[in-house]
């Protein structure tokens, strides 16, 4: 029996709302008649990119509300959850969808090669990573949970990556950082199972977003991904963003704890 979603309008939450995978989804669902609260943490420079976002969602009829913070930072998730609790009130909605989609960490290695001089990832860099790309989805669940602004229906993703099993240069950080993130996804499907919420990672295909570019050596990672392709293109962010907003569908209610591949069976392509 599919379990009755909360009442009251839909709103969704992504953090890393203004670009790439975030950006991507906030439009899919906003055709799909949701609202969108969006944090980011954007810079003059790359704010038309953020008004680009809020603006398709109003030109869906739907209503966005972004946050210019970091979302890893535990004062700022506190302001925005006030914030999103006191919109909320209004009308008697509730948070449907979460996407976890930050993208901040070290690349740099682990250990520096004899040929390779250079930097290497500290203690500071270990800890900031794992904080914003794993920790923070706890954190900002918890925080959720504990107002009650996530409730029966709702449904959690995360952004993973093929980096959490595969070893690559300089990911190493991230790497670490993915592996935590969907052992978090794991325990909190558990945990989160009994209230009626699910928890899913999302595996996506090589992608050009921002992230990918800062990734060294990103252009060969592609044109690796391409040459095996069936089909001989890379994954869109509309891709993974049209899929996210086809799982929040109540009939999937059961579907809890995985790593989903959004990926153009490039993962099973050797």
């Amino acid at each position: 029996m599919i379990p009755d979603p909360a009442s009251g309008p839909r709103w969704a939450l992504i953090l890393g709302a203004s670009s790439g995978f975030g950006a991507a989804t906030a439009r899919a669902l906003a055709a799909d008649g949701w609202n969108v609260f969006g944090v980011h943490l954007d810079r003059r420079g790359t704010l038309p990119k953020v008004a680009e976002v809020v603006s398709d969602i109003e030109a869906a009829g739907c209503e966005a509300l972004f946050f210019n913070v970091n979302a890893a930072d535990s004062d700022k998730r506190t302001g925005v959850i006030d914030a999103i609790a006191a919109r909320l009130a209004d009308d008697g909605g509730s948070i449907g969808c979460v996407l976890h989609s930050l993208a901040f960490g070290s690349l740099l290695p682990f250990v520096r090669q004899p040929d390779e001089p250079g930097k290497t990832a500290t203690q500071a860099q270990l800890n900031m990573t794992l904080d914003v790309m794993a920790h923070s989805l706890v954190y900002w669940v918890q925080d959720l949970v504990a107002r009650e602004l996530l409730r029966q229906g709702a449904r959690v993703f995360a952004m993973t990556s093929s980096g959490s099993r595969l070893v690559s240069p300089s990911y190493g950080v991230v790497s670490a950082a993915k592996a935590a993130l969907e052992a978090h996804c794991r325990q909190l499907a558990f945990e989160l199972l009994p209230r009626g919420i699910t928890v899913n990672s999302i595996l996506a295909g090589v992608t050009r977003t921002p992230a990918l570019e800062k990734i060294p050596g990103a252009e060969l990672l592609a044109n690796k991904s391409i040459s095996k392709s069936p089909v001989g293109r890379l994954t869109h962010p509309e891709d993974v963003g049209g899929a996210i907003a086809a799982l929040c569908d109540p009939r999937l209610y059961w579907m809890t704890g995985n790593v989903l591949g959004i990926h153009g069976g490039e993962e099973i392509i050797g």
